[in-house]
């Protein structure tokens, strides 16, 4: 298997971007995970412009197939005092595969603190409990993973994960939320009961927090379709850390070919 830093320090930066590759063990169908190729295009940003502050929000477009040799293009759109846009745009011989729009912007002294979050029921993971990890789909295999699928608390259409990626070290802790936070199957796949053909569209990241971490490496998400209708679903989502604190928020839009 090919750990995610091992890709991130193989980048090759050249006139046109950085080059790269997207091993097969990555890939989810024929295409790239979501979340690597987020990740990816994360990195190239974060080292295009000297002394960024905290990424706060992404929002990426899945617009086409990425596997094999790849080239990331990056863009600063605007830096002001507080915030920078970064754009990142991931090509691969297949033409354009993802663009993202990363936020980065420094804490600003505010007199508004309000957070309302609420943690689903579902105990982290202790040592000894059974994970499962590298099921039918290739990139799997670089994560562990807890699934609660069932109970009276439950959604028809939600979804609860516990994700943990098994080569973490050495990673920028902001690269590895984004290659973690993609990693349940779009939730109305709870309404089919089975595997279908399916791409995600679009997916927005909101950080909660100047730098989220996890104490173990686990991770909780949540997903639940709201709208699944003529082949389109959006869904909202949620990544809680292993002390159970609310990290990011998300939405993604996914096609669904049943």
């Amino acid at each position: 298997m090919t750990a995610l830093k091992a890709i991130l320090d193989g980048l090759d930066r050249r006139e046109d971007g950085w080059h790269g590759a997207i091993p097969d063990d990555w890939l989810q169908g024929r295409t790239a995970y979501g979340g690597l190729s987020s990740a990816i295009a994360l990195h190239a940003a974060m080292l295009s412009e000297p002394d960024l502050p905290a990424l706060r929000s992404a929002q990426v477009s899945f617009i086409g197939p990425l596997a094999g040799p790849i080239v990331v293009k990056t863009e600063k759109l605007r830096r002001g005092r507080n915030a920078a846009f970064i754009q990142a745009d991931v090509v691969s011989e297949a033409g354009l595969g993802l663009r993202a729009t990363f936020v980065f912007m420094r804490g600003i002294d505010s007199e508004v603190d309000h957070q309302v979050t609420t943690l689903p029921d579902f105990r982290r993971p202790e040592p000894g409990d059974r994970t499962f990890s590298g099921v039918g789909v290739a990139f799997t295999q670089h994560f562990e993973f807890v699934d609660r699928r069932e109970g009276a608390d439950l959604q028809p259409a939600e979804w609860l994960r516990w994700t943990r990626l098994k080569e973490r070290d050495g990673l920028d802790p902001m690269v590895e939320l984004v290659a973690m936070a993609d990693c349940l199957p779009p939730a109305a796949l709870r309404l089919l009961g089975r595997n279908v053909p399916m791409s995600s569209l679009t997916w927005i990241l909101n950080i909660l927090g100047p730098e989220p971490r996890s104490s173990d490496g686990w991770w909780l998400l949540r997903s639940n379709a709201d709208y699944a209708r003529a082949g389109s679903s959006s869904q909202v989502m949620g990544v809680w850390n292993a002390d159970g604190e609310m990290v990011a928020e998300q939405m993604q839009s996914v096609a669904l070919f049943a």
